[in-house]
């Protein structure tokens, strides 16, 4: 959590400047430390969106690895880092990893000072790795995690772009052919009366709504997509909506490999730095959707009294097929963790290849639906010339 501290500096007056602290409390020592007297602690939980309150994790690991394989001593890596960093809030992290690193702390425990910045899978991993001192192997199985983990999100972004974006240029063009071009041929149709087909008078009476209350109407859009965005911060909404789509037949069973993938990749990346199961498997749980975290309890009580992982895991509905023979290759062969991430990868080209042929068959499928639906309109807009043409034929 950040903090706006005003101080005062020895020789420079009144100061201002942001600290990253669990509670106003360490923010105030951390303050005191650098030689300042404190006058007000504000918490800056409110702005904690912004961009420059966000910890670049990934390029940190990158940066930090480079400056490590080139033979340069932690302590004088991290130094760098704080030179080159120009965002005041990623330089005050750097610049108390310094400052814990030389008072003799060892690198994980510096990170979990820092929750905001540091998730505790990271943390986790390094603190096993100081162990074996091969601190630079841990960052290179981090960042590979992180780059995968980036590449299936980017895949389901991209997945949803063309459909959304085809399902917002076909509402314009309705929206502008029932609010803009119904209500004109509407005066030109008004001497017919009856004698106009059902259905375009049913369009052409929309249309005149439409124009004349569109203020009301889209007053009421946006109320519903407010509330919607409110509704879809709740957690209680998130799990209602969460279970309806699991069970939705195909849907269900894809999204529960979806996340077991994720699952997989992240306990087999702990198990490979050196982390225990069970704690591997506490720390994965969030990765998982709530309607599978019961279950993963189980497995893990179970494993814990004593039960090989992939009889705990398929005994709970955690291991397709695949994963279990892999599973229990992994536990002959004593490689759990490349396994695990092997039944990630594989999940992952399967959850692509769906994903793919989704993305291509409803791409067609919706532009053939809105096509139908500006098609009626117009068709319903000329009916009636069509029949008076007939009539005077």
């Amino acid at each position: 959590m950040y903090f706006d501290v005003k101080a005062v500096k020895p020789g420079a007056g009144v100061v201002r400047l942001t600290l990253d602290a669990t509670d106003a409390g360490e923010a105030g020592h951390q303050a005191e430390a650098q030689g300042l007297a404190v006058l007000s602690i504000v918490p800056r939980a409110s702005q904690s969106w912004r961009r420059e309150g966000r910890f670049p994790l990934l390029l940190f690991n990158q940066e930090l690895l480079a400056l490590l394989g080139a033979g340069v001593s932690l302590i004088e890596a991290l130094e760098t880092l704080v030179e080159k960093e120009q965002r005041p809030l990623v330089r005050n992290v750097l610049v108390q990893l310094v400052r814990r690193l030389r008072e003799g702390q060892n690198l994980s425990t510096a990170l979990q000072d820092h929750p905001a910045s540091f998730p505790p899978l990271y943390v986790a991993t390094l603190r096993a790795s100081e162990k074996t001192s091969d601190i630079q192997e841990a960052l290179r199985r981090y960042i590979a995690h992180q780059s995968h983990m980036e590449t299936a999100r980017g895949k389901l972004v991209s997945a949803a772009i063309y459909p959304l974006l085809l399902l917002g240029v076909g509402s314009l063009v309705l929206l502008f052919l029932m609010g803009y071009v119904v209500p004109r041929f509407s005066h030109i149709y008004e001497d017919m009366g009856s004698r106009l087909p059902f259905m375009s008078r049913l369009l052409l009476a929309w249309g005149n709504l439409l124009q004349a209350w569109w203020p009301m109407l889209l007053g009421g859009f946006l109320a519903l997509g407010a509330l919607s965005a409110h509704l879809f911060k709740k957690p209680a909404f998130q799990a209602w909506l969460g279970a309806l789509l699991w069970r939705l037949p195909e849907l269900g069973e894809r999204l529960r490999v979806f996340h077991l993938a994720r699952f997989y990749r992240t306990v087999g990346m702990l198990l490979s730095g050196g982390v225990a199961v069970v704690p591997a498997l506490e720390m994965s749980a969030g990765l998982l959707s709530p309607m599978l975290q019961p279950a993963l309890a189980r497995a893990r009580s179970r494993i814990h009294d004593g039960v090989a992982i992939s009889d705990a895991m398929d005994g709970a509905g955690l291991a397709t097929a695949v994963a279990l023979r892999m599973l229990r290759v992994g536990e002959r062969a004593g490689n759990m963790g490349e396994m695990m991430e092997s039944i990630a990868a594989f999940h992952e080209e399967e959850s692509s290849r769906w994903l793919e042929w989704v993305t291509r068959l409803f791409g067609p499928v919706l532009m053939l639906l809105m096509g139908l639906l500006i098609g009626l309109v117009v068709v319903l807009l000329y009916l009636p010339i069509f029949q008076l043409a007939d009539s005077l034929g």
